[in-house]
């Protein structure tokens, strides 16, 4: 393949050739991608899956049907939503999930957890309703009904309804006053004791799991957005693999950071195959860039260079790649200090190659304005389609001639005129140095 490199010198202004000499050089590489080098042409573009009629799919190739199925088939390990596609089977021991009881109630789904609610609180009544009709049962007081020589173990209670009422009565410190329990009853103010410290260790763990579950930081994570492609393009003469994230609320996030992490099977020298393989991707972490001030959208940017994974990945290689980039955004909500993570993923055919992001922050008057229209927006730019490096090698050849071996360079390829203009240059430099020298001891005298 062919490598170009073009450095277009300034242009020499008419009769003034001897000083200024355009210089155009082009090298061959074997075995290296096309590369052009220029002046980028932005056009906004909205980059969308073209969705083709049935009688047009059916007129397509076998072989990219095939490959467009099986771009169909890639299953996520996080979806776009920041839900890991993970479920675990075939748990044995499940009675650990028993030992941390408290986060097993709030990681059930609302329904169970409200189902669980009302079940614990009227099991509880119910359990204390019966015993409280059970002393009755067991002491007579059933038996004397009506019988005011009688001291019944808890007055007005005449069957299992009425203890089943003073039983929520008692646990909830309600008190109505008309059922009330005596003092001729020891066995009766023992129950008492008991329920009441039940009682208050139901209320305690019922009531906070709930508080707990109400107050989750999962929902602020719905307004922590993703773009929804990344992007490969030069920032600074390097291959940059960029995304966008963004706040959609007035309270910020405190202390918010971000991560990258390459999902991705690889194979051992071993041969040992590794599944779902995670390799950190650098987005800031030496430079302090990964911590993030998330008042407007920002745009992450991971360098690809020698430590990165995508350092031999070109265009046409990425392309055929079954990779995943999982992203991670963490920090404490502002209005109640409790940690929340966000996440979402990449996959290899929303990693756009050559693009970049359309700007989003725009000054008005006293203020800046976000424009969320078009926060996903990305648009098309001249970019190297080979990898980083690949891109690198080419750099540091062609760095050479352009340099310091120019004059070398033109003696060799058998330039006389170029070289006389040159050398005609070079003395009339050498005579203003003169001049100057000159002047500079006059004055001295």
């Amino acid at each position: 393949m062919l490598c170009v490199l073009r450095n277009d010198g300034p242009t020499a202004a008419p009769g003034n050739q001897a000083q200024s000499d355009p210089v155009s050089l082009s090298f061959s590489f074997q075995n290296l991608p096309e590369i052009q080098m220029e002046q980028d042409v932005e056009s906004t573009v909205t980059v969308r899956q073209p969705k083709l009629p049935k009688q047009t799919w059916d007129d397509v190739p076998k072989p990219l049907q095939d490959r467009e199925r099986t771009k169909q088939k890639i299953q996520r390990y996080v979806r776009k939503d920041g839900k890991c596609n993970v479920h675990h089977g075939n748990v044995r021991e499940t009675y650990r999930y028993l030992t941390d009881i408290f986060t097993t109630l709030v990681d059930l789904k609302w329904r169970f957890n409200l189902f669980i609610f009302v079940l614990v609180y009227t099991v509880t009544w119910l359990f204390f309703g019966f015993m409280w009709w059970l002393i009755a049962y067991i002491r007579g007081d059933l038996e004397h009904i009506g019988d005011n020589q009688w001291t019944p173990c808890v007055n007005n209670l005449n069957g299992f309804v009425t203890a089943f009422l003073f039983s929520i009565e008692t646990e909830t410190t309600i008190g109505y006053g008309h059922r009330v329990i005596t003092d001729k009853c020891p066995e009766g103010i023992v129950l008492l004791l008991v329920q009441s410290v039940l009682g208050s260790i139901v209320n305690a763990f019922m009531v906070g799991c709930m508080f707990v579950k109400i107050s989750q930081p999962k929902k602020r994570a719905e307004t922590l957005v993703f773009s929804t492609n990344a992007v490969i393009s030069i920032r600074d003469g390097r291959l940059c693999l960029m995304f966008r994230v963004g706040d959609l609320r007035n309270s910020h996030i405190v202390e918010a950071s971000i991560r990258a992490k390459l999902i991705k099977s690889k194979q051992t020298k071993e041969g040992e195959f590794i599944p779902l393989n995670q390799t950190d991707m650098n987005v800031g972490y030496d430079t302090g860039d990964d911590r993030l001030f998330l008042v407007s959208p920002l745009i992450i940017c991971h360098e690809i260079n020698q430590h990165s994974p995508f350092w031999e990945i070109s265009k046409e290689h990425l392309a055929h790649e079954e990779l995943e980039i999982v992203v991670i955004l963490e920090g404490m909500v502002e209005a109640t200090g409790m940690t929340c993570q966000a996440r979402s993923s990449y996959v290899a055919s929303e990693i756009k190659w050559g693009y970049r992001f359309t700007p989003v922050l725009t000054l008005e008057d006293g203020f800046y304005e976000v424009d969320y229209n078009s926060f996903h927006d990305i648009y098309e730019t001249n970019t190297p389609s080979c990898s980083a490096r690949e891109l690198a090698e080419v750099t540091a050849r062609s760095r050479l001639p352009l340099t310091w071996s120019v004059s070398s360079r033109l003696s060799t390829q058998g330039l006389p005129d170029s070289q006389e203009k040159r050398s005609a240059a070079a003395e009339e430099l050498a005579e203003q140095n003169g001049d100057v020298a000159n002047i500079e001891s006059e004055s001295k005298v």
